[in-house]
């Protein structure tokens, strides 16, 4: 027999899904103060749930992170389909940058408790990087993006956006105008 985990049962998956959600919320309201218990109670499942699915408090704070991510790429997959390969391109980009803001705190609080956020990560953010690849040679096939465009800089400029959000804690309306002009800079001049 291999090594392959066997898929969970629906109702132990919507757990799954459930005590990630809670961890989430509860970290982002209580910090490094976040309890088992304290997420168990938000999700409605025991704490054996958690247990079960999740040995330590860490494992769960790392999963959070790569369901994150996951989610990411899925909404990339979506994108991938619409009929604006530039429109795709620019709101993903802008759905990432919103995103970082909301990680920002579940992964200071991994550092504060001496956790590498981005250990065990390593496929999702190279499935992560995949998509945007693809997003961006769609939107440049399209013509919305500029030839030059690579994706070197690309994921500087994404990391860059996400940085200063994060850290300075963007309102909707800097976050719009600022990238507003980062995407003046990336559109074809056609």
């Amino acid at each position: 027999m291999g090594g392959e985990a066997r898929p969970l049962r629906a109702d132990a998956q919507r757990n799954r899904e459930r005590i990630l959600d809670a961890a989430e919320v509860v970290v982002a309201r209580d910090g490094l103060s976040a309890s088992m218990r304290a997420i168990a109670q938000h999700a409605g499942v025991g704490l054996g749930t958690i247990y079960r699915n999740f040995p330590t408090q860490e494992a769960l704070y790392a999963a959070v992170i790569i369901d994150r991510t996951q989610r990411l790429i899925d909404e990339a997959d979506t994108s991938l389909a619409a009929d604006d390969p530039g429109a795709a391109f620019f709101d993903y980009f802008t759905r990432i940058v919103v995103d970082a803001t909301r990680k920002k705190t579940l992964a200071d609080v991994l550092t504060q408790a001496g956790v590498d956020p981005k250990a065990g990560t390593a496929d999702v953010s190279r499935d992560m990087r995949n998509v945007i690849e693809r997003l961006l040679v769609r939107a440049q096939e399209a013509g919305a993006v500029r030839q030059d465009l690579r994706m070197p800089e690309l994921l500087a400029l994404l990391a860059a956006a996400c940085l200063a959000a994060e850290r300075n804690q963007w309102s909707e309306e800097l976050r719009a105008r600022t990238l507003a002009f980062v995407f003046d800079g990336l559109r074809s001049q056609r």
